[in-house]
């Protein structure tokens, strides 16, 4: 029986998977592990604290839940963790770290660590980015995750420990709140739209990036956690592609249904998206675990602005 740990559980995605992996795997099987507590705990149980840089603490759920899977979502994001470099540091490689020492030493039958867009460069190709390229990401962030890539790559090849992993573009959703990434002004102008207030966007309006929405991102990292470990040639760095667009074709799409303003004020995190791809080349994840998105655009829109709006309680 899968008894599946989510750390991260409260976060944008770590919410929506757990989720889905519940329906899948029945509520009491999949244990929701963040450092937060949450707001309302009866809504969310099981949960458990769990700082990812304490390694006792991760060994001590592992055998207290009896798990077997970790799905491994806690970190610090792009944005923020260039205000704090110190701490994703810690947080995201040796959070890992302890994750995989931890798997290892248990034998743990697989664990899910998504990568990101971030682990590419300036210098990997912008357009139709291979999956197969140079890494030399700019950002704590970005080289988090191709240390991630490459522990879990170790870890598969050292100990067959079964590391998996997607790199996920910009993540869309309703369900929860940005959290302190570059691509969150695809999320952030969806509540601006609906309440008919002004957005300020931190990046420029023909900066286009590869975005995914949310029920696409729990579908993709699902479908490679159940693919033939036989029909894998690649481990922790498929790429997936949904949708490519830049914040003038989002606000064009959202006012089709809402009228608001939008003004454009590029920040730091305009250099951040300005090394990232513009669309991803994912062939190894259609060949090898028949990977599909269903979500474009105006779907992505459509159904955004429902969801978001009956959570705020606004007609569109």
């Amino acid at each position: 029986m899968n008894r599946i740990l989510v750390t991260g559980g409260l976060g944008q995605i770590g919410s929506s998977l757990v989720t889905h992996l519940r329906k899948q795997y029945g509520q009491d099987n999949v244990i929701i592990g963040d450092i937060r507590e949450p707001e309302n705990p009866e809504e969310v149980e099981p949960y458990t604290r769990l700082d990812v840089t304490q390694r006792e603490n991760i060994d001590k759920i592992i055998g207290e839940y009896d798990i077997d899977t970790i799905y491994h979502l806690a970190a610090i994001l792009s944005a923020r963790g260039e205000q704090n470099p110190q701490l994703a540091f810690k947080v995201n490689i040796l959070g890992l770290y302890n994750i995989l020492e931890s798997g290892r030493e248990h034998s743990l039958e697989r664990i899910m660590v998504p990568s990101s867009i971030a682990a590419f460069g300036p210098e990997t190709p912008k357009d139709n980015t291979p999956n197969d390229t140079i890494l030399r990401p700019r950002t704590i962030y970005g080289i988090s995750k191709v240390t991630g890539e490459l522990l879990g790559l170790y870890y598969w090849e050292k100990y067959g420990l079964d590391v998996r992993g997607v790199r996920y573009p910009g993540i869309i959703s309703w369900n929860a709140p940005p959290g302190g990434g570059t691509t969150d002004y695809a999320v952030e102008i969806f509540y601006y739209a609906l309440r008919r207030d002004k957005y300020i966007c931190f990046l420029k309006e023909d900066t286009v990036l590869p975005m995914m929405y949310m029920p696409d991102a729990i579908k993709a990292i699902t479908m490679l956690a159940e693919a033939p470990a036989e029909k894998l040639r690649h481990r922790t760095d498929f790429n997936v592609q949904a949708m490519s667009f830049a914040p003038r074709d989002l606000v064009n799409e959202i006012r089709k249904y809402v009228d608001f303003q939008v003004e454009y004020r590029p920040d730091y995190r305009q250099k951040i998206a300005e090394s990232w791809p513009r669309s991803l080349d994912d062939t190894p994840a259609r060949e090898e675990w028949n990977w599909k998105p269903d979500y474009d655009l105006p779907a992505m829109v459509k159904d955004m602005l429902e969801n978001l709006g009956k959570k705020l309680g606004v007609e569109l």
